[in-house]
């Protein structure tokens, strides 16, 4: 039977990583982002595996139109990772006005509602795996962190909450905090690349819990680059 999989904030980075490892363990993926971004070339080599919603998840109506797409087109969901995020440097005391309502918005109330709106179909299979993007942000505040690390606080904390919840429908919950990734947050810095992991480590990381899900649950996982936090 076709393994489904709903993945956030497919069109780069990290997410499009994920979208593109399932896809290659032949799944099909239901993604959503503002833009196609780097989806187009996946989307003509795989076709009807790929469905890609173009939607701003800022806007909270968006969640659900998304969401009742999905709802529409399966009748079970084996994978959803919460990846999608925005990131804004700043200091509590001088982020620009919106700064926290956005970051709250994207980071934890999406994650919260999408998965709010899936989990019936796990909840009847007793079945499903849900991952949650957080980050090294989620466990170690700095300065000029502001409102991304108390979302990403937020966030995992979320998951420690919906792991407990759902133990007992076999639905398993990670948090993965990935350290310094190489993607479009990180342009322009003169830091050199072996610095950074790579976006394609993390869904391996992710894929190897996936594919040892049976024996165990990967509840928290932490990744770093080799030399430590930037």
């Amino acid at each position: 039977m076709q393994k489904i999989a709903v993945v956030t904030g497919g069109s780069k980075g990290i997410g499009l990583a994920i979208v593109n490892k399932l896809l290659n363990e032949n799944y099909k993926i239901f993604t959503v982002s503002r833009t196609e971004g780097e989806l187009a070339p996946l989307k003509q080599e795989f076709g009807h595996l790929l469905e890609i919603s173009l939607l701003d998840l800022s806007v909270q109506n968006n969640v659900q139109i998304f969401s009742d797409k999905v709802l529409s087109m399966v009748t079970e969901i084996d994978i959803l990772v919460n990846n999608a995020g925005v990131f804004f440097p700043g200091s509590i005391h001088a982020e620009a006005p919106g700064s926290f309502e956005l970051q709250m918005q994207l980071n934890v109330a999406v994650p919260y509602h999408l998965t709010r709106a899936l989990l019936p179909l796990m909840i009847e299979k007793k079945s499903g795996y849900i991952f949650n993007m957080c980050s090294t942000a989620s466990i170690v505040p700095y300065t000029n962190g502001g409102s991304y690390c108390i979302s990403k606080h937020a966030l995992l904390g979320f998951s420690k909450v919906l792991r407990q919840e759902l133990m007992p429908y076999q639905i398993a919950v990670s948090s993965i905090l990935p350290g310094a990734t190489l993607t479009d947050s990180w342009a322009g810095t003169d830091l050199p690349e072996n610095r950074f992991m790579q976006a394609g480590d993390i869904a391996e990381t992710l894929w190897f819990a996936i594919a040892n899900r049976e024996r165990m649950v990967m509840e928290e996982i932490l990744i770093r680059p080799m030399g430590g936090d930037l």
